[in-house]
């Protein structure tokens, strides 16, 4: 892709809260709807080095061992998602982090209420896509 070329692809994490509530078919077709396309996509059980390896800048940070045990407390789903200006696009989509100040109409707005338990993680930059897709997908 080129530099002015829109179509980006991105890494989408549905997390263990996601799949344990049923919801893994209803985030993806939220995503497709929007025009997206899902080029890749696995079922990850998270082990404690692939959560630390995923959540590196959080590794020391006071909130981050409840985030692992929860990360790996169950299956996930790993997507590489596809299209014009994707990542941004992806963050709008998936909404605040926080469920409970999510706008309505968000994937966390109208499903979460909690801001750990927020069901899906999506990359923030090109670079952190580029890490994410190499780390979780090879």
């Amino acid at each position: 892709m080129s530099s002015s070329d829109p179509t980006q692809r991105t890494f989408v994490l549905l997390k263990p809260d996601a799949v344990r509530r049923g919801l893994v078919g209803a985030v993806l077709s939220r995503l497709e709807a929007k025009g997206l396309s899902i080029v890749a996509i696995q079922d990850r059980q998270v082990d404690g080095e692939l959560a630390d390896q995923h959540y590196a800048e959080h590794v020391e940070r006071d909130f981050y061992p409840p985030l692992r045990t929860f990360i790996t407390s169950g299956p996930s789903i790993a997507v590489i998602v596809e299209g014009d200006q994707a990542i941004d696009v992806v963050r709008t989509l998936v909404g605040a982090t926080d469920g409970r100040k999510a706008a309505a109409g968000t994937i966390r707005g109208d499903y979460s209420l909690s801001n750990r338990e927020n069901l899906v993680h999506a990359s923030d930059s090109e670079e952190s896509a580029a890490r994410e897709i190499k780390l979780w997908f090879g």
